[in-house]
């Protein structure tokens, strides 16, 4: 029975094993090759995709589907009710993807409402003692440190590194490959590619060696060069950031300037939080 402990052994197993002194309901629907720890907690409505590793002491209630290849290490607690005053019992869900990372004494909370879910997407890391609030979504390749408390209705998008020890407040948008130094305070919106940090955070430029391991300088750099002269009229120029939207859009876009532009268009409308301010 050691083995059930070691997540390295996933791809090895064929057939499910679940520890004597775990409880899982017996109406949880577990694939092929899912091992199950010692100490584990189950619930009646977790649906558990193939090889994936529960941990000793994992707590997985509530309407909870996990994908395939998934490890959660001890002391998690996934898909149980929402930290929300607001939440009356609606039979709401967590959708976590495939191949993610969840270590030690992680929380993921169900959404508030009935028809809302939480949802993380694909080869996530989220290290020690991070907690995802209700109603948040996060997609692919993220990397999450120890101790990063985030509230309720949060949108994380592909490929961000958020550094350890901080809070982000609740309906904030975090950008694709922005990169959030440790211990700031996120109560605005991170732009994609952005680089943030301070207390309160500030923008301090382009996530630029995230870019560069991502191959967004491919073509002679032209699309990192675009990206940082549109950068430039958003954040350093003496338009406010709606005309520098409307010059940008003037411009014959590639992929990356145009996600930026998105992504702003979207931080500045009334219901958001607006885009974090430039490091003076």
């Amino acid at each position: 029975m050691k083995e059930l402990c070691n997540p390295s052994v996933i791809t090895a197993q064929k057939s499910t094993q679940i520890h004597s002194s775990a409880v899982v309901d017996p109406r949880a629907e577990l694939d092929y090759g899912v091992i199950v720890g010692p100490g584990a907690v189950i619930g009646p409505e977790v649906r558990i995709g193939s090889q994936s590793w529960i941990g000793p002491h994992a707590v997985l209630d509530g309407n909870l589907i996990i994908g395939e290849k998934n490890k959660v290490f001890p002391g998690a607690c996934l898909g149980l009710e929402p930290q929300d005053l607001k939440y009356q019992g609606a039979p709401t869900k967590v959708v976590i993807g495939n191949e993610n990372t969840i270590r030690e004494f992680v929380t993921i909370n169900k959404a508030t409402n009935e028809g809302e879910e939480t949802k993380i997407g694909n080869k996530n890391l989220l290290m020690a003692y991070c907690h995802l609030g209700h109603n948040c979504e996060l997609g692919s390749g993220i990397v999450m440190s120890n101790s990063i408390q985030v509230a309720g209705h949060v949108v994380i998008e592909d490929r961000a590194v958020i550094g350890g020890c901080l809070g982000i407040h609740q309906f904030v948008h975090i950008g694709r490959l922005a990169m959030v130094g440790g211990m700031t305070r996120v109560d605005r919106d991170v732009p994609p590619y952005c680089l943030v940090e301070g207390h309160p955070g500030r923008l301090r430029g382009l996530n630029r060696v995230g870019l560069k391991r991502s191959r967004v300088e491919n073509q002679d750099g032209i699309e990192l060069r675009q990206l940082q002269e549109i950068w430039n009229l958003l954040f350093r120029s003496e338009h406010v950031i709606q005309k520098g939207l409307e010059l940008a859009r003037q411009k014959s876009l590639m992929p990356a300037a145009e996600h930026l532009c998105d992504f702003m268009e979207g931080s500045i409308q009334k219901d958001r939080r607006g885009p974090m301010p430039v490091q003076a």
